[in-house]
């Protein structure tokens, strides 16, 4: 079973964690935190990020290899696997050839530039910068556009979730948080309900669920059955 690291609240983890759910991939987790990496971690994956998938291969006889091991440490790679091999909800809009490129696309954008915006968001808003509101207006763009797809349909791709609404869940859920007030007091009516919707599944509660720490006990968890 392949091993993963994650970290309870990494956005980049947590996406990760649906979709694995979603595809009924079950796999062994180790929950971590980065103030205390495990050696194990970093010696397959230097950059000491989560989340990091281990896959462990098949012996190769011939060469009397024991085990070989594939590292997948970008969530967004993490999410692809998952799909690849089982995806039950239809979450990569199989019937729509240009729906794949579509949602990368945006993921792209979220995590190229609408995080480091919202990272400089919650930051000053939390330091009580007088840089915040000039950091939020820098999220806008993206939000809106997001409340402009919601309002054609219920959720970003379509009628049904697919694989850009779990990649962008937990990073709209951080921009929510930041100011919660201004959030729900702002022009976002159908993200407020795509969010909530979500936030207040059973799967989102199963992804969310809080495992004891793996360097605590060396107990792993199965994960995504």
């Amino acid at each position: 079973m392949p091993i993963l690291y994650s970290l309870q609240n990494c956005p980049y983890a947590m996406r990760a964690r649906l979709v694995i759910l979603l595809a009924q991939q079950p796999v062994l987790l180790r929950p971590i935190t980065m103030k205390n990496k495990p050696a194990e971690m970093l010696a397959v994956s230097p950059k000491g990020t989560v989340p990091v998938l281990i896959l462990r291969l098949p012996a190769d006889i011939d060469n009397k290899i024991k085990e070989k091991q594939q590292v997948i440490d970008e969530s967004l790679d993490i999410m692809l696997w998952a799909l690849q091999r089982n995806d039950p909800e239809n979450l990569l809009y199989s019937e729509r050839a240009d729906a794949l490129p579509e949602m990368l696309k945006i993921i792209e954008e979220n995590d190229k530039q609408f995080k480091p915006s919202l990272e400089k968001y919650k930051h000053a808003k939390r330091f009580h910068e007088k840089t915040e509101e000039s950091f939020r207006l820098a999220c806008e763009p993206f939000i809106q556009r997001l409340e402009q797809r919601l309002t054609q349909h219920e959720f970003l791709m379509g009628a049904a979730p697919s694989l850009l609404d779990y990649a962008l869940l937990p990073f709209v859920r951080q921009f929510s948080k930041a100011n919660r007030h201004l959030f729900l007091q702002g022009p976002y009516s159908h993200l407020q309900h795509w969010l909530n919707h979500h936030v207040q599944s059973h799967l989102y509660a199963r992804a969310m669920f809080k495992y004891p720490l793996w360097l605590d006990s060396h107990e792993e968890f199965v994960f995504g059955e």
